[in-house]
């Protein structure tokens, strides 16, 4: 009976969900879901870029204008915050995959540590147009920017607000993924969790590259 119960364990390890046959199978399963999310979180983000695009071309001297009011270094420094988060999130993935555990909670929490730098950035950011008057849609008051900077600034806000949404997704996850890994449920033989955990935060990085030169760098 023993040695049944033993074989039972080796083909049933304790992550392996009984929906599925084996760990390669829920792994690849995993994956292609995750892929199919990205999917349409990028068809999502691109509606909001061809608004941009559109808009641009309607207004294209009040975005040249409105773009001067954004602060370029904090931008640049957010855009450094997040591509090195995208590094030790790649290093904490490796250390999961060769079940390194230490290794892995210590780039998760420089990740986590990154993302929270991101947000501290954003809210000194969104606080002084606050207090400028730089609201998005019908509450924008700031009468120093000629044209209809409020379009400019109302697709700003949707634009750097839903990302910083996703920012905040993100952390939240990584906190889960963190405090599993603590518990040493990642290793060599299971990771799923961190490697799409990990696509999700490239994807959010990745976003942030192309809404930096087109927010900031009006040219």
């Amino acid at each position: 009976m023993s040695q049944v119960a033993d074989h039972a364990h080796t083909e049933h390890p304790p992550h392996l969900h009984h929906h599925f046959h084996s760990s390669a199978q829920q792994a690849a399963s995993a994956k292609l879901g995750m892929w199919v999310f990205i999917a349409q979180e990028i068809l999502f983000f691109s509606g909001l870029f061809m608004a941009y695009i559109a808009l641009r071309y309607l207004y294209p001297k009040t975005f040249l204008a409105a773009h001067e009011h954004l602060d370029v270094s904090m931008g640049a420094l957010n855009t450094v915050f997040l591509i090195t988060s995208s590094l030790t999130m790649a290093l904490a993935v490796r250390a999961a995959q060769t079940s390194n555990k230490k290794w892995a909670e210590i780039n998760l929490l420089l990740t986590i540590g990154f993302a929270l730098a991101f947000c501290v950035v954003k809210y000194f950011e969104y606080s002084h147009k606050f207090h400028l008057g730089i609201f998005p849609g019908k509450y924008y008051a700031y009468t120093h920017i000629p044209g209809n900077p409020e379009v400019f600034f109302g697709l700003y806000f949707v634009m750097t607000g839903m990302h910083a949404l996703h920012v905040v997704v993100g952390i939240g996850l990584l906190l889960w993924i963190y405090l599993k890994t603590r518990t040493g449920a990642f290793s060599a033989a299971y990771y799923s969790p961190v490697e799409n955990v990990g696509l999700y935060w490239h994807l959010v990085d990745l976003i942030w590259i192309f809404l930096f030169p087109l927010l900031y760098l009006v040219k």
